[in-house]
Parts: structure tokens; sequence; C-alpha cells
């Protein structure tokens, strides 16, 4: 039987006028899952900002579409597979690439990239928790890298974030862009008598009721509803679905994802505003006697569906049959505005597609949680006998050390347009046809948003704008994915509408529109919830080759900062790791100030007058300058009396994570000088590049350490990791 509530069963009744029979509730309930019909989130999401000079299509597509000039665009969608990776990590996430990869190829357009940001419970330790946690962990990237390698598309960035709220579970984001000529995206459109064809993977009983397992807490391990991933047949579905583009053969086009044909064909009818007549004994199948239900709720993968019309048809099939690719003629557009769907002939459901599309909308009551006034003063920790000491702790935080036991096992250079590859620059960077380039990054921050979900997530947004900004990019869109536990608990809708409000007076007060996204709900085992986890994908053109730069410091390298240093030590690296504490200030954002200096930061990158620029965000400053350091093999000495900060700490000096701050080297000091007085921010010349890392105040080294135990405890992770 299908997963419908009372109330739902009832309203679906009311509209049909008549009882739903069992496939129709089957039908319905995949399509109403929270995970299909953003039945919690849709009426807050209509309030993000989506308009923006390039956007050519928003949220509400399998991807955003922007304008990039000279003809082409950029494709963009995120995606989860966060239920079906805690239970089974690698064929959980390797079919979450393959399915936010589909989403590009129904706009039409060929992905040139995946990104992927993942959290996990603690690695190191030797309790059973660490060693489930470096299971799924290990299992997770190996999932995504054996997929993105199969097919060819480079993993070129990501983020990684440990925290206990993730103890036996994870989150995996997987995010990706394509590209194209404007005149090939697939408009989606159709006449009656148009044929319906469902080509790629058998249909099988893998994945049933995932939708409705993705949409409830993680209470059991439910393996069949995790899908079964095959790289080389998306290879094969991707080339082509590229090639029946080119061709003009597709009126439609849609990817079977989540909710299987339930969800495809109910929404792409819907938004065709056409019936559509199915007949699923049509179907291509893995295994003999599947009943209707099954057909229609099976999340089987690398499946699409397309429209053509009767005189293109052949064209397709011809395609299909080179890459020898499976499809069936599944059915035909009719004039009427039904799902009607045949088994043998005979009709076991028929409902108005636009009664399956639109789920009635969750009402949920919002409070603020009771622990935010307990967490928000905590009394701060012994300052460090030791700082050279602390900084190397940090520095060896998996959250904080380098990710390089990670990206080492992609294939990120595959398709020759990555430009600034993983570890290379706060940004990946990769080539377009048209001489531009196309900055992207994901960031997120639970400990902060945790905190305060309002600036938190505003804080995501800073450090995203911030990282595309650092490799020389205008920031031009945002994708979020905004991942909380049950909607239904009060205090946990309350984080949501918070990050909510957050994304509309950050996007809008930058003038930046929301490009697409996705909402996941129900993150959370019989352990307890997630801590909330929205993430921000942003992205970013350079519009020359000459603006790419890197945060790798060089000798000769005089060291700017740009912005202030405050004592907003809440949610930060050193007390959650180094300390154990949880609570405190959250940093917080000033959205003129936000503004003003990354635009002073861009005008010295275009300017020419910058060797490397990097952003303060996780860990503070001295991880920052500590980074950049490893990143060029040379070290630095800092006067911290000259740092521009209201701190009466050193720790919350070296080591807050405040917002809005660029570290900048440059050869031209003078100039550099000249252009942020005139810019009017906040900056300094605090130090220079050295052969040793000193933090020097007044005569004393508060800090003196080589590059060589830099890079050791920054190397970590693939320690951790043997």
């Amino acid at each position: 039987m299908g997963v419908l509530t009372k109330q739902e069963l009832g309203y679906l009744e009311e509209n049909l006028q008549r009882k739903a029979n069992e496939i129709e509730q089957d039908i319905v309930g995949a399509e109403w899952s929270e995970h299909c019909s953003y039945k919690s989130s849709k009426k807050f999401l209509r309030l993000l900002p989506t308009k923006g000079k390039r956007l050519v299509l928003g949220p509400g597509y399998d991807a955003g579409v922007i304008d990039v000039g000279d003809g082409f665009v950029l494709t963009v969608h995120i995606e989860s597979h966060n239920h079906p990776s805690a239970v089974e990590p690698f064929g959980g996430a390797a079919t979450g690439v393959g399915g936010v990869i589909r989403d590009i190829m129904s706009m039409g357009t060929r992905p040139i990239a995946v990104l992927d940001a993942l959290r996990f419970a603690p690695i190191t330790g030797k309790n059973k928790a660490a060693a489930k946690s470096k299971w799924l962990f290990k299992n997770v990237v190996r999932g995504i890298a054996d997929y993105g390698n199969c097919i060819g598309i480079p993993t070129v960035g990501g983020e990684i974030e440990f925290d206990p709220s993730f103890d036996d579970y994870c989150l995996v984001d997987v995010a990706s862009i394509g590209f194209g000529r404007k005149e090939d995206i697939v408009k989606n459109q159709a006449d009656a008598g148009d044929v319906i064809v469902l080509a790629g993977g058998s249909t099988g009983r893998d994945g049933i009721h995932g939708a409705s397992f993705a949409s409830k807490a993680l209470e059991a391990e439910n393996r069949s509803a995790v899908q079964i991933p095959d790289p080389f047949l998306e290879k094969l579905l991707l080339e082509a679905t590229m090639e029946a583009v080119k061709q003009g053969c597709i009126k439609g086009i849609k990817d079977l994802g989540g909710g299987g044909l339930s969800c495809c064909l109910s929404e792409t009818s819907d938004n065709l505003g056409k019936g559509f007549d199915v007949e699923l004994t049509k179907m291509h199948v893995k295994e003999k006697g599947m009943s209707p239900n099954e057909l229609m709720i099976s999340e089987s993968q690398e499946r699409m569906l397309y429209v053509t019309d009767k005189t293109r048809l052949l064209v397709l099939q011809s395609i299909l049959d080179k890459y020898e690719i499976r499809h069936s003629m599944l059915g035909v557009v009719k004039e009427h505005k039904d799902l009607v769907v045949r088994y043998d002939g005979n009709v076991v459901a028929e409902m108005p597609s636009h009664l399956v599309a639109h789920a009635p909308l969750a009402d949920w009551a919002v409070k603020r949680p009771a622990y935010l006034h307990k967490l928000r003063s905590v009394k701060p920790p012994r300052q460090p006998a030791n700082y050279s000491k602390a900084l190397l702790s940090l520095l060896s935080n998996p959250t904080i050390a380098s990710k390089r036991w990670v990206y080492q096992q992609y294939d990120h250079e595959v398709g020759v347009r990555t430009v600034v590859k993983p570890g290379e620059g706060d940004a990946a960077v990769l080539r377009l046809d048209n001489g531009k380039f196309i900055a992207i990054k994901l960031d997120g921050n639970s400990k902060h948003c945790y905190l305060d979900p309002y600036q938190g997530t505003l804080g995501c947004l800073s450090e995203g704008c911030r990282n595309v900004i650092c490799t020389g990019a205008e920031p031009v869109g945002i994708v979020d994915h905004l991942q909380f536990a049950n909607p239904e608990n009060p205090e946990i809708y309350w984080t949501f509408t918070q990050a909510i409000n957050a994304i509309i007076d950050y996007c809008k007060f930058m003038d930046i529109p929301v490009v697409g996204g996705k909402v996941s709900f129900y993150n959370e085992t019989d352990k307890g919830p997630i801590k909330p986890s929205p993430v921000m994908g942003t992205l970013g053109i350079v519009e020359s080759v000459q603006y790419i730069t890197h945060p790798a410091l060089s000798p000769g390298d005089s060291i700017f900062v740009v912005g202030n240093s405050a004592p907003e030590m809440g949610g930060s690296e050193y007390y959650e790791y180094v300390h154990g504490i949880t609570g405190g200030t959250v940093p917080k954002v000033d959205l003129r100030v936000d503004r003003q200096n990354g635009s002073a930061v861009l005008g010295l990158i275009k300017g020419g007058i910058v060797t490397c620029v990097h952003d303060c965000a996780k860990g503070g400053l001295a991880v920052a300058l500590t980074e950049m350091a490893i990143a060029g093999s040379t070290g630095f000495k800092i006067d911290l009396d000259a740092i521009p900060n209201s701190c009466r700490r050193l720790d919350d000096l070296l080591f807050s994570e405040s917002h809005s701050r660029y570290i900048i080297g440059t050869k031209e000091p003078m100039k550099v000088r000249k252009a942020l007085s005139s810019a009017k921010v906040i900056f300094a010349e605090i130090g220079n590049a050295a052969s040793t890392i000193d933090f020097v105040k007044g005569k004393k080294k508060m800090i003196k350490l080589t590059l060589r135990q830099l890079q050791a405890s920054f190397d970590s992770l693939g320690k951790v990791m043997q």
C-alpha cells in the first residue's frame, strides 16, 4: 500500500470523487512523499529571489540554467542521497552521482563536472562509532569516485565536515554542472499523438519505496530501497541523449529519479499540460512477474523518459540502437490532462496529472529551540600554554586537514577543462568554450547553523561568495541544499525557516539569484536529529584567464588582511575540536561590509596587483595563513599587533571565524594600500613572506613552526584513513 496519511488519502479521494485503488495510492504515495513533493518547504521556497540578468531558467526545472554569453549556457543542480548512503555507502553515493548527472542531461546539456559535500561523525578515536564513520566515509568516497571516473566526468571539488550529530549516519550531497548551447536547451513541449519512450536500464525491484524511505527517520536499514548503479550504461545514455538533442529529435525529456515512473510521468504530463496514456507491459524489465505497483514506483537507475513525435521517432530509435540502449514505446500523449496507466490493456490507474504532481502542502508549527538560550553564553577555555601546539592540532582536525586522501581518488582532469584543481584554490575553476571560466564551490557549516541557523546560513553564503571571489570570479548564482531533521518538530522547522530567511536576505542584498536547489528533511536516526546543515553552492564567472588567482604564498610577498577579526567563537573549530565546547556567539555577517570587502578584493585581482588571495573561514586567520604557506611552500612572519580586531584574547584573534575577511599576498604593497584605502574597507599590512612560520606579538614569538611541521599535521587525514 501507499504511504499516504489519513488526511492525504481523504484529500485525494475528495478530489477524485471516488475511492483510490491500491495502485493509485502507491503512485500518489511516491509523488506526495516529502522527498518528491516538497510539501513542507514549497511555500517557503517560493519566497527565494530567483530573478537575475544571467538567469535563463530557475528553480522548478531539473536544473537551473545560466547564460554565460556567446550563445552558451551553464546548467547546475544539487541532489542528496543521505538515507541510501547511510545504509549502503558505495551504491548510495554512486547512484546519487548518477541521478544529478541525469538532471543535467535532462536540460539538453553535457555534464562537465561533479562536486560533493559530505558530512560524517568523527573518524578519529578507537571506539565503534569512529570505526563505523570511517567505513561510511571510505565507501561513500569510493562510490563517488567510481561512478565519476567510469562515466568520464571530473569530480572537481567539494567540502567535508565531521560532527557528532552525524553519528551512525551521513549526508551525501552531489552537485553537477553542465555546459551547452542556448539553442539546444530542451524546452519540453508535446502534442497529442506524440510518443513516450522509456530508455536505459531495465526496471527491477531495486529502489522500491526509495522516495518514501528517504521521507522518514532512518530507523531500519532497508536495503531494498537502495538503487544499484551502472555507470557504463549511464555513459551510453549520456552520449545517446546528447546526439538525440543535436539531431533535434527530442521534444521533451526527464530523468527517472525519486518515485520512479510515478513522479516522472505525473510531473512531465503536468508540466506539458497534456495527458499521458501508458502501457506497463511494454516496459523492458529485469525480472518477470513484477506487479503494476512495483513497475510504477521502482527507482531502478540509468533510466530516461523521452517525448518525440512519430516522424522523429525512427531517428531517436536508431540512435538508441546504435548505443545498444534498451528502450520501450511506453505510451502516447493525449489531449486530456490525465495520467492513464494500463496493464495488459486494462486501466489500472487514472487520475488528473495536476492532482498527482501537487501534494497538499503541510503546515507545521514553528518554535524557537530551547537549547539556543542555554548555549548562548559559555565559559571560554583557558588560553593555550603553547599556541604552536594548538595550531598544529587544528591543522590535523579532519574538517580542516588536507583532503588529498579524498580527491586523489577522483579523476579531476578528464575532459581537460579543469584549470584550478582540488586543493589548488578556494574554488574549482573550469574552462568554457567561449574564453571564460566558471568557478564553483560548495560550503556548509553545521556547527554555526546549530547555534544560530540564520547567521550560520548567512555565513555559508558569505563563505561561498568569498571562495569564488578568491579565484577571480564574480558570483552569479546560488544553488542551495537545505538539510534538516523532522519538520513535524516545531523546533527543527523553526531552524529551517531561519535558513530560508537568511538566503532571502543575502541573495536580495547581493543581487545574486537562487538558480536551483533541494530540500532534504527527516535526516535523523534513533540516536537523534542531525544539526541543521544547509549547503550552499556558489557559481562565479571569471571573465579572463589573467584573473584566475590561487592562494599560494610566494617569496617576496607582502601580506595584507581585509576585514575585522571579532571574538565570535561560537561553533568555531577551535572551541569544538580543540576544547570540546559547544556554544558561544556565532560569527555575524554585516551584508554591507561583506559586499564592500568582496568588491575591493575583486578589484585588486582585476587590477593585477595581487599574487595570491585566500579567505578566512574554518580555523580562522591562523589556519588561513598556514594554508597559504603550505600551498606556496613559503613561510611568513606576521605582526599580530597589526591585525585589525576587537579581540581581548590572543586565541580569539588567531582562531575566530569572523566573516568577510581575505588575506592577500602582493609584490606591490603601495598599490594595494592605495586601492584598499580608496575602497574604504578595513585592512592592514600584517607581515611578509619568510622562511619559517612566525606569529609575533611585540618582541615575543607566540607561534614558531617550520613548513615541515605544518605539512605533517595538515596531511593527517591520509594517516587516519590508512
